[in-house]
């Protein structure tokens, strides 16, 4: 085996021992919810009533393995100009948590579901905007094409996955919200400044992954 064919065999062994096999169910995820308020322990107002969300993390199987990221459209009213992931908001209309995640990201880049396979789920991110993210790993074919949306994308660029797994790149920065001084995660990787939720995403994943 090649060190490059090592490097996919290792991770997607690790993805198979290591995240869910199905998502949680909402009463489970709300009991002891991740989120950037756990960083300072922030109190959180109960009862917790978040609206559900998913996002695809897209992991592509190259000899190297990157990871797929959006920079989202500076025409969006909120969260314009952001490294995210592919997701949004889950629909009644919805069969599950990797459905609403699989219609987003056709929706917003065009990533057709023939070229993404599920590998597991990790815990769901709650956000500081009231939304519970329930994030799909999945493998991604590295013949994927993708056609933007630009009213919601601006761009969609990969980043090695072993740049974003090494947690000496894991920075903790702080911005003031609402009152608080918040801290969360953040990942600098050429140009691109990614924080916030993907980040905390990022690292969860490393967590789940790499310090079990």
């Amino acid at each position: 085996m090649t060190q490059a064919s090592s490097l996919v065999a290792d991770f997607l062994d690790l993805t198979s021992r290591r995240l869910r096999r199905e998502p949680p169910d909402m009463t489970d995820a709300l009991a002891n919810p991740r989120g950037d308020h756990t960083l300072d322990d922030v109190p959180l107002a109960l009862p917790l009533r978040p609206k559900s969300a998913a996002v695809l993390v897209p992991v592509v199987m190259r000899e190297n393995p990157t990871l797929l990221l959006t920079e989202r459209s500076a025409q969006l009213r909120q969260h314009s100009g952001q490294i995210a992931f592919p997701g949004g908001r889950v629909d009644p209309t919805d069969a599950s948590i990797a459905d609403a995640a699989f219609r987003e990201a056709e929706e917003e880049i065009g990533l057709a579901a023939r070229h993404i396979g599920v590998l597991g789920y990790l815990d769901p991110y709650l956000s500081t905007t009231n939304y519970l993210v329930m994030p799909v790993v999945a493998e991604i074919a590295p013949d994927y094409t993708v056609h933007l949306n630009p009213a919601e994308v601006e761009r969609a660029f990969e980043v090695p996955l072993d740049f974003v797994m090494d947690p000496s790149h894991h920075e903790l920065h702080a911005r003031e919200w609402k009152g608080w001084v918040r801290r969360f995660y953040a990942i600098s990787y050429g140009e691109h400044y990614i924080w916030g939720v993907t980040a905390g995403i990022v690292r969860n994943l490393y967590e789940r992954l790499y310090t079990s």
